[in-house]
């Protein structure tokens, strides 16, 4: 039987502020359904307006993960970084949301998260680059224990359910948006020649194969890993950047859409199955035993 501790409760920031913060300004954000976090609005409007799933990182072996891309925007910490690496110390840039991508016949690429543009003394544009924010997709129920955290607020909340519960789902993270997002985006700004940031939390990156690092003024795609520290004071939860990895596009791209091999042997297995059932007469061969990528 594993040791490992269970969590008691999956819920890390309800509304910006971690469940152990009591604090009045917490219980106004809980109770307006606020977010701290630079929204296009003052309030939530994670999944829902009218009734928002308001938890931005998840409480998972004591460490909080972001599940909301919003939570990023704190102090907008992941612009300026982005702009140390995309742009010389004496640019003038700011930086523009959801700007929608093209290729070569007009096909929507998708939108680029930041686009940070550097301009002159007349605001024409004179370079930009690019910043993608990817927080976590959990697997399991997250809805319950939030619900029911609200229902009575409290720093001693706990939610043992063991059925669904809600944990980090970092390979469908990876495979369904950020190698997607890197393939289609990533390869146009690539062929202008742009630089590019991609901002993960820490736990996240570590789940992706080892990149090759290359020096700051070689490198033309960077990953800027963060993570949530707490203040032993007042209890809130701080994004602090930890670490930044800087690479190539083309490198990075190998590595991580690179899928690795299974068995050959169980696919070999699978083939003579289905082939075997054929030269049975069996014409549904889709009941026949099938590879799941694990």
């Amino acid at each position: 039987m594993s040791s490992e501790k269970k969590d008691l409760q999956p819920l890390g920031e309800v509304f910006g502020f971690p469940i152990n913060d009591e604090s009045e300004r917490a219980k106004r954000y809980r109770d307006n359904k606020l977010c701290p976090y630079n929204n296009i609005v003052s309030n939530c409007t994670k999944n829902s307006i009218e009734f928002p799933l308001g938890v931005c990182s998840l409480n998972h072996k004591d460490k909080q993960v972001i599940i909301c891309p919003i939570r990023f925007r704190e102090d907008w910490t992941i612009i300026s970084d982005a702009a140390s690496f995309i742009f010389s110390e004496k640019s003038t840039w700011t930086h523009v949301g959801e700007v929608r991508l093209k290729d070569k016949h007009g096909k929507s690429a998708g939108n680029i998260d930041y686009v940070l543009v550097s301009y002159d003394d007349k605001g024409r544009v004179v370079d930009f680059g690019s910043l993608e924010v990817q927080a976590v997709y959990i697997s399991g129920n997250l809805t319950g224990p939030f619900t029911a955290y609200l229902e009575s607020p409290t720093e001693s909340f706990t939610w043992n359910h063991a059925f669904k519960y809600p944990k980090p789902d970092y390979l469908s993270s990876s495979r369904k948006r950020l190698i997607p997002q890197i393939i289609a985006k990533g390869s146009i700004l690539n062929q202008w020649k742009k630089k590019q940031v991609v901002a993960l939390q820490t736990s996240f990156y570590n789940t992706l194969p080892p990149l090759p690092e290359v020096d700051k003024s070689l490198s033309d795609f960077a990953f800027f890993l963060y993570d949530l520290v707490p203040d032993v004071g007042t209890k809130v939860l701080s994004l602090k950047l930890q670490r930044i990895i800087y690479t190539n596009f083309a490198s990075a791209l190998e590595q991580i859409a690179k899928f690795e091999a299974g068995s050959i042997i169980q696919f070999t297995d699978v083939l003579q199955k289905k082939l075997d059932a054929k030269r049975a007469g069996n014409s549904n061969l889709d009941t026949v035993e099938s590879i799941v990528v694990e």
